[in-house]
């Protein structure tokens, strides 16, 4: 999970950097540096960057275009697959086709040619707006969970929607738990008392 960054964390920063020019890491470091925030990895190789992405978990991670766009898509893939943070992508000059791919990918922003005040800038939007999509996530999540809950409620006790509300409020009210912790609590109950697939698939098929 990433964590909840405050006013203060935002100005000091755990950030990977990952290019795949290593004058180019070298540079960017100095800026990261220079703006107050830790640099915790630099990373030019493919295989190791989501291995260090997922021990070092990062706040944000800032990957630049070097020679080969799609090294640096790839960088994108495996930072984003193993981080609970922003990735940022970084460009010397607008190329919409790489932007385009890296969005794909699920690059969180991109900068073109800025310097260390604009960096900063889109750092701190850029966490802000991510902030925002997380808990937006969460709220689906949540809502996803508790619609779960009472369609398994619905079919026990054969009643409707309202009702199955009804009866995971109240008994949330009941024990002092959220509603969303009750529905958490049914739906992995529930998963836990189904039989095994295996007797499933038999159990449909019927005898032979």
């Amino acid at each position: 999970m990433s964590r909840q960054l405050t006013e203060t964390d935002i100005t000091h920063l755990r950030v990977l950097i990952a290019n795949e020019r290593r004058d180019r890491l070298a540079l960017l470091a100095e800026v990261v540096a220079g703006l107050g925030h830790e640099v915790i990895a630099r990373e030019i190789d493919v295989r190791e960057v989501g291995a260090v992405t997922a021990r070092e978990r990062p706040d944000v991670a800032l990957v630049g275009l070097g020679l080969s766009s799609e090294h640096a898509l790839e960088l994108i893939a495996e930072i984003v697959h193993e981080a609970a943070c922003p990735v940022i992508a970084l460009l010397s000059a607008k190329n919409p086709a790489y932007v385009n791919e890296a969005a794909k990918r699920g690059v969180f922003a991109y900068i073109v040619d800025s310097g260390a005040e604009e960096l900063q800038s889109a750092i701190d939007i850029t966490l802000r707006r991510f902030a925002e999509y997380q808990n937006l996530q969460g709220a689906f999540g949540r809502r996803a969970v508790i619609e779960q809950a009472k369609g398994i409620l619905m079919a026990r006790h054969a009643i409707d929607q309202e009702r199955a509300f009804r009866m995971l409020r109240a008994h949330s009210q009941r024990n002092g738990h959220k509603v969303v912790d009750v529905a958490e609590a049914i739906v992995e109950s529930h998963l836990l008392l189904l039989p095994p697939l295996l007797d499933r698939q038999a159990a449909s098929e019927g005898p032979r």
